[in-house]
């Protein structure tokens, strides 16, 4: 029989990189068979970006997945009774005004997340569904759509980039869950350190109980840099990735950010594990500002937790005879991101 190959481009639109990764389906295997990497530099513009990827990437397919992220999403944890998916979705317009707590015309979808075990006779919350709610302005997700149309590319989805994290993570790592127990209160904190913010998504049992978004991240390091050092912000970035002579310096500099960025993370680690009842055993680190040093130290220590840097390409096959399986992989944990949107295409 003739397989079918089906592919999806997951392009990442961050604030100072586009990232865009190709999974194509052969049979039912996904397979990397496209990725490009663009810089912007100070004052460039994203459409321009996007272009200079496709161009370079030579990527087979046009249908994209791109994310949104940032203080204008809004992400809630809602327990509701026991309902269809059809009236679910009716019931949250009802309860759109509470959510977004603005008078902007956002998007809002759900999914349901599982049901609340227990006697219903004696506890009320027995029987109900744990449901996900996420919202977006309208606006924004138009214009994203109209700019991804405007290069010549197909929009099929819009994603939450710190629910792409959880995709990529479930595509490549996520641990065996057939035969978990009910009790069992084991949870990953997945982390992703991007420019402008870091994004938190703890799963339990390949389930989201928890997400967040600190406004904190690489950029600020960098700014950090840039001020010590005295040196432009592009050679700071530079530095901070990778010069050993001066990492001594660089480690000095952002150590104030990473003493807020850790203890943000302490903070939600300890109030998922009160509020949700779970136990976070190990912390997974990811994005382009993981790639400074002392990062996964200072997260550790002030988290207390184990805590290591994660590689989304695990067991997925790279087509070398398409890109260069090398640079790949040295850019690997900035491109969960770009590697969960891509992973929708399982769902074509």
């Amino acid at each position: 029989m003739i397989r079918t190959k089906k592919s999806v481009v997951g392009l990442d639109l961050g604030s100072s990189v586009v990232k865009a990764i190709e999974l194509t389906l052969e049979g039912n295997e996904p397979v990397i068979t496209g990725f490009s990497r663009v810089e912007l530099p100070p004052g460039g513009s994203v459409d321009e970006a996007v272009q200079q990827a496709f161009k370079e990437g030579k990527f087979r397919s046009k249908r994209v997945v791109t994310g949104v992220s940032g203080q204008d999403t809004v992400v809630r944890y809602l327990s509701m009774p026991r309902m269809t998916d059809a009236e679910l979705r009716q019931a949250i317009q009802f309860e759109a005004d509470k959510l977004v707590g603005s008078d902007e015309e956002f998007i809002i979808d759900c999914a349901p997340l599982g049901r609340v075990d227990g006697d219903e006779e004696t506890d009320p919350a027995a029987g109900e569904m744990k449901v996900l709610v996420a919202a977006c302005p309208q606006a924004r997700l138009e214009d994203q759509a109209g700019m991804v149309s405007a290069a010549g590319l197909s929009p099929i989805a819009i994603d939450l980039d710190m629910f792409a994290v959880a995709n990529a993570w479930e595509l490549c790592v996520l641990p065996d869950t057939d035969g978990l127990d009910a009790d069992d209160t084991r949870a990953t904190a997945l982390v992703d350190v991007g420019a402008k913010s870091t994004a938190i998504n703890v799963m339990r049992g390949g389930v989201s109980c928890f997400s967040r978004e600190i406004p904190i991240g690489g950029a600020d390091m960098t700014q950090a840099v840039s001020r010590r050092l005295g040196v432009e912000g592009f050679e700071a970035e530079a530095i901070k990735r990778a010069s050993e002579d001066h990492q001594a310096e660089v480690r000095t500099a952002i150590a104030p950010v990473l003493e807020d960025l850790s203890s943000e993370l302490a903070l939600s680690m300890d109030y998922v594990e009160h509020n949700e009842g779970v136990t976070v055993t190990e912390i997974l680190l990811s994005g382009g500002g993981v790639l400074a040093p002392g990062v996964v130290e200072a997260i550790e220590q002030s988290s207390a937790r184990p805590t290591r840097v994660w590689n989304p390409l695990e067991g997925l096959r790279v087509d070398v005879n398409r890109l260069d399986a090398e640079e790949l992989e040295s850019w690997a944990p900035s491109l969960v991101v770009a590697v969960g949107l891509a992973s929708r295409v399982r769902n074509q």
